[in-house]
């Protein structure tokens, strides 16, 4: 009897180390290397130039998106909405947007142009953020307008201008509480590189590395490791079409093959 219970019982305990050998080992996030919920949350803060005490939390989770494992926090102090995306390994801000708080009969339109009115960005700087951004003077353009509108809940000036000169239209999203620029667009139309080379220099296309250094010049800090391109033929024309993914941005662009000049540039937040 005692020999069959100690049989017994050592069947069970196979069986018990065999089940745990089969279940799969899930990483908690410090396993991870992430700096955890409570440090997003005191690095949102202090990008906010927030008192943490006086910060109300509603979002403070590990999100992934592109292969970026990110902690989305959201929180509201001061009457003001604050969201951010915080890189889960380095603590880093990916993405921030902030706004007037919303509250039941609130008019929303109404709560945003007092922000504005109050000292945040207002259409004149709007433009000139835009312009200087595309090394462009305004009276270099031929179309200039911004068009307040929201994107996602979040107050922006849609800005766009033409240059006739180069025949390239621009297009930005600026946030109208803080002026960042969330998205922008380049396309240079009706470009034909003949028109800039003659000869036997217009049958000669640039080398994939000089495009490569053209392209992340547009993007301080981006290396190698962070573009992808490949040649196309396109209305009978050679371009590079690419893409950089760097510091949670994603840029597609366009460079003409022959000469290098840069025919679209579109850039965005991954989080979009």
């Amino acid at each position: 009897m005692k020999k069959q219970f100690l049989m017994f019982t050592a069947a069970a305990m196979l069986a018990a180390a065999l089940a745990g050998c089969s279940q799969p080992t899930q990483k908690s996030s410090a396993q991870m290397g992430y700096i955890g919920e409570d440090a997003a949350k005191n690095m949102a803060v202090t990008a906010a130039q927030v008192d943490a005490a006086n910060a109300t939390f509603t979002t403070a989770s590990l999100d992934e998106k592109d292969g970026i494992a990110y902690y989305e926090v959201d929180f509201t102090a001061d009457g003001t909405d604050y969201r951010y995306a915080i890189d889960a390994m380095t603590g880093a801000v990916i993405e921030s947007n902030s706004g007037a708080a919303q509250t039941d009969g609130t008019n929303t339109t109404n709560t945003a142009n007092a922000t504005t009115q109050t000292g945040a960005v207002d259409e004149a700087k709007a433009k000139q953020i835009a312009l200087d951004h595309a090394g462009v003077s305004e009276s270099d353009t031929s179309f200039l307008m911004a068009k307040l509108d929201y994107d996602d809940g979040v107050q922006v000036y849609d800005v766009e201008f033409y240059v006739a000169a180069t025949a390239s239209e621009y297009d930005y999203e600026i946030d109208a509480a803080t002026g960042e620029i969330r998205s922008y667009d380049y396309d240079a139309e009706n470009y034909n590189p003949s028109q800039q080379n003659t000869g036997s220099a217009s049958s000669e296309t640039m080398s994939e590395a000089e495009v490569r250094a053209i392209a992340l010049a547009k993007v301080p800090g981006a290396t190698e490791n962070d573009i992808r391109m490949n040649l196309d033929r396109d209305d009978g024309k050679l371009r590079y079409e690419g893409k950089i993914i760097y510091e949670g941005m994603e840029y597609d662009f366009e460079i003409d093959a022959y000469s290098g000049a840069i025919q679209e540039w579109d850039a965005e937040s991954v989080f979009d």
